[in-house]
């Protein structure tokens, strides 16, 4: 009988996987049992989570790249098909964000923000597909926040390129549901990274979202890691086109 709450011998292709939320990731799917293929633009990085990864005795695929970048992430691609030619789970975990005001963007930050938020999403999940459509049980899950579904003080820009995350989980979910393939996403608040650290510095800031967080605390990557492995097991094979926040509850009340 299939263990429903295992990802033993599945295959993960995880971006953005050498720290924070993607690492967690990483981390969990491997102590599932999952072999990891995962990318990440620094070099240095990469070697480190390699050998951080291998002690879970699986299969490890590193990559340095730029997936911003349309050669690198065709590079990407390429590779990733020469060496696995069936994916099961595919994490879009990559992001970054500038916090201004909409009318202080330039384009030049524009389109850093959606080349590297929006269209690796797209984009690889489409490429990725071929692949995807040959596992028994082909998962997508994309890494979106709850500034994809109110008002945050973290950047116009951010906030639209998940709004668009969002509602690319439920176009795919739909579109690819007759190929067996589950397509979701998880929303998450305030995360214990290091992207966020330098935003929770500010004290007062902090206790104004700890005030609209009914678990009044800050989450931990492995809380987000948690959701995205069970949304890609076997026991959850009846939910797609979903986006679940993790949250501590924060869109119950919205800054």
């Amino acid at each position: 009988m299939e263990n429903i709450w295992s990802l033993q011998h599945k295959r993960a292709f995880i971006t953005g996987a050498t720290k924070g939320i993607g690492l967690a990731i990483a981390t969990e799917m491997a102590k599932l049992g999952c072999d990891i293929a995962f990318l990440a633009r620094n070099a240095d990085e990469v070697e480190i989570t390699t050998a951080f990864l291998k002690k879970f005795n699986i299969l490890c695929l590193p990559l340095v790249a730029d997936v911003s970048q349309q050669d690198e992430m065709d590079r990407v691609v390429s590779e990733l098909k020469s060496k696995w030619p069936v994916i099961d789970i595919f994490v879009n975990n990559v992001g970054t964000n500038i916090r201004k005001k909409a009318v202080e963007y330039d384009m030049a930050e524009y389109d850093k923000i959606m080349n590297t938020n929006l269209r690796p999403a797209f984009e690889l999940s489409r490429k990725l597909y071929p692949l995807l459509k040959k596992s028994a049980q082909g998962n997508v899950v994309f890494v979106s926040s709850v500034a994809g579904h109110t008002h945050l003080k973290t950047g116009t820009i951010y906030a639209m390129t998940k709004a668009a995350i969002n509602q690319l989980t439920k176009n795919l979910a739909a579109e690819w549901a007759p190929d067996n393939l589950r397509v979701n996403a998880v929303s998450p608040w305030y995360i214990n990274t290091p992207l966020a650290q330098g935003v929770l510095k500010n004290e007062d800031y902090k206790q104004e979202v700890l005030s609209r967080t009914p678990l009044n605390r800050i989450g931990e990557p492995e809380h987000v890691a948690a959701t995205v492995a069970f949304l890609c097991m076997p026991g959850a094979n009846y939910i797609t086109g979903q986006v679940i926040a993790v949250d501590g509850g924060f869109l119950i009340n919205g800054f």
